[in-house]
């Protein structure tokens, strides 16, 4: 780890309230209309937003009446369960999403980490409160990362185990063969990057949207009494009269929403309108009609719940149609497996950037900034999704530990929601807890019946999300604690330039720049140049990267400089915490506004530390030895600010924690 990593305190420094932070830029390009045409972003939303919660129907009815395998269905318990999905749809994503929290958006960009940073602004200051609930929804994402690639693509290739699908030749020994292989190949792709082939996932979304509408569509007439479940009152009365049962098919009815979190957190990439319009005129529709087709189909033949086949996204098919629907929802689940996969890798970017993860090399695919891959999180997911699949092998086994995730994420989501309605919008009190307190008894709800299945598999993403939560605050009090004690055995700048005036060095030609977490006092490597090198170069940059609490800074903002002698120089380097800090392009900057850097006679000097245990560190030693284990980890400066390795001198010192 070396000596310039940002400082937790430096990310979330108390900015002015209101939507003025510090440093900020102007909002995303995407939120501003003329940047990119309106069409072509609500078609993109298609592919990449709405990939996830598009393949819902697969599993989510499927799972919903899994209880009902052994002892049968009525006719009022479909409808009440098509009810409830109807509503949850249109309250949860339309109503709470779409029209409520698309509009705290931090400089056009949502999602957790985002809202965090946003409710910290409009608070003015740091709260423990408001850091832990970003921590715990960015610790649970974790969870849905790992958990959706694997859901997804094993309940399409499940598919193959219909009698339509088996009179040609029997699949079901190979389903967890073919799941791995598709998902292999998923992540192994991952390196070559998403921009090219992301063009091709908001058509095959669109016509994946219109099949399945098409498909439900043609059997509602097979029951016309499905359109019962229009009204709220047979969700109700089947949640209320039916006791442990209703409770507990909440929780699978929530499956059906899952992915709505990314209306939010790609609100960047695309914009809030094309996201709304996308949503309300198509894949609301789309889903609907699939669900009620489904639910007619099952009304019309009540026994086929208690068969080993049952599958109604596929039943609902003709019979010649059932491969092509399960090549097309392969497809389908692929790009939603990719939505998440992208995801993952912009909330670690973003835990990187605000301190709550040691460094990782971050490779950017295309000229976009948002195109990255991460490879250590590749790995880890593609590590994690496997086990998920070979342990549980089969969709409905999932069905129990996916919605934990996604659920607790939301319960963060409307919290912090909570404070940006008080303090940011200045609504009343008596306004802002009962408008947000429905959306959080809702959620509230949805989580503790997912709760119930934790012996069934709801223990993963509590166990992963715990992991993660784990990892981050040991980050984040090591760094805390390392800092202070680096700050304390410093020499504050000022002295230095006073001792050097009394005392001249040797100067060598050149600039010398020294990257530092706390610009008030002498970096340790360059007191280590000092006083094993003993010289100096004829220019000196004390150069400082701050992270702010907006997602991107305009490049005007970009930095600051202050003389404090004739030849040195502080320099602070301001990036967003959806950006990577890249300091050549910074320094080119500097150059366009006048300040004279040549790379080819700058030297970039930087502290490696060795970390050792120490019996007054102020961790538990298990939390040190952890510390230790994530800062060896973690990717040098080199990498990770793009610094040109042919300029950089690292000088290492052993230091106790």
């Amino acid at each position: 780890m070396a000596d310039n990593e940002p400082a937790v305190a430096q990310v979330l420094d108390a900015a002015k309230s209101g939507e003025q932070g510090a440093g900020a830029g102007p909002a995303h390009p995407a939120q501003n209309g003329h940047a990119h045409p309106f069409w072509p972003m609500v078609l993109g939303s298609l592919g990449v937003v709405y990939g996830d919660i598009g393949t819902s129907p697969l599993y989510a009815l499927k799972s919903s009446l899994d209880h009902a395998k052994v002892t049968g269905v009525n006719p009022e318990e479909v409808i009440g369960i098509v009810s409830l999905l109807t509503w949850a749809l249109i309250f949860t994503v339309t109503v709470k999403y779409v029209l409520f929290l698309m509009r705290a958006d931090n400089r056009g960009e949502g999602g957790t980490l985002a809202l965090m940073a946003l409710a910290q602004n409009a608070l003015g200051k740091r709260t423990k409160f408001v850091f832990l609930m970003g921590v715990a929804g960015a610790a649970l994402f974790s969870g849905d990362a790992i958990i959706t690639p694997a859901i997804s693509v094993l309940s399409a290739v499940e598919g193959l185990k219909l009698p339509a699908v088996q009179q040609y030749f029997d699949f079901t020994p190979y389903v967890l063969a073919i799941t791995i292989v598709i998902l292999v190949t998923l992540f192994v792709f991952q390196s070559s990057g998403t921009a090219k082939v992301a063009s091709f996932f908001g058509p095959i979304m669109v016509f994946f949207f219109g099949v399945i509408g098409l498909l439900g569509a043609r059997h509602i007439l097979d029951s016309p009494q499905i359109l019962y479940a229009i009204s709220p009152i047979p969700g109700l009365t089947f949640l209320f009269s039916n006791g442990w049962q209703g409770f507990t098919t909440l929780g699978l009815v929530f499956l059906a929403v899952t992915g709505a979190e990314a209306l939010y957190a790609d609100m960047g990439h695309f914009g809030r309108r094309p996201i709304q319009i996308a949503w309300v005129c198509f894949v609301l529709p789309s889903l609907l009609l699939n669900y009620y087709g489904q639910g007619a189909f099952i009304l019309s033949n009540l026994d086929v719940v208690k068969s080993e086949d049952f599958s109604p996204f596929f039943q609902i098919a003709p019979n010649w149609a059932v491969i092509p629907l399960i090549i097309l929802s392969t497809v389908a689940t692929i790009i939603a497996s990719q939505a998440v996969i992208t995801g993952a890798y912009s909330i670690v970017r973003q835990a990187i950037q605000l301190g709550l993860l040691p460094r990782m090399v971050i490779n950017h695919t295309s000229e976009v900034e948002g195109q990255i891959y991460v490879p250590r999180i590749n790995r880890l997911l593609l590590i994690g999704v496997l086990l998920l699949v070979i342990v549980f092998k089969t969709s409905d086994s999932l069905a129990n530990a996916y919605g934990i995730a996604v659920t607790g994420t939301m319960v963060v989501t409307t919290a912090l929601a909570f404070i940006v309605v008080w303090k940011l919008w200045r609504w009343p009190l008596w306004a802002a807890i009962p408008f947000v307190g429905c959306f959080l008894a809702v959620d509230l709800a949805f989580l503790t019946a997912n709760l119930v299945k934790v012996l069934e598999g709801g223990w993963v993403p509590l166990t992963l999300g715990a992991i993660s939560m784990i990892t981050m605050w040991t980050w984040v009090r090591g760094t805390h604690l390392l800092n202070a004690k680096t700050d304390r055995d410093s020499i504050p700048t000022r002295d230095l330039l006073r001792m050097l005036e009394k005392s001249k060095p040797t100067r060598v030609p050149g600039t010398a720049v020294f990257l530092t977490a706390n610009p008030t006092v002498a970096p340790s490597a360059l007191m280590h140049n000092l006083k094993h090198n003993k010289v100096l170069h004829d220019r000196i940059v004390l150069m400082n990267i701050v992270t702010e609490d907006t997602p991107r800074v305009s490049p005007e903002k970009r930095f600051e400089t202050e003389k404090l002698s004739d030849d040195f120089t502080r320099v602070t380097l301001h990036f967003g915490f959806m950006e990577s800090p890249r300091i050549p392009a910074a320094m080119a900057l500097l150059r366009k506004a006048g300040y004279k850097f040549d790379i080819m006679t700058t030297s970039f000097f930087l502290g490696r530390r060795s970390l050792k245990e120490s019996p007054s560190s102020g961790m538990p030693r298990w939390q040190d030895k952890l510390f230790i284990v994530l800062s060896k980890q973690s990717a040098n400066a080199t990498d990770f600010f793009s610094i040109p390795s042919d300029r950089v001198v690292e000088l290492g010192a052993q230091v106790t924690i």
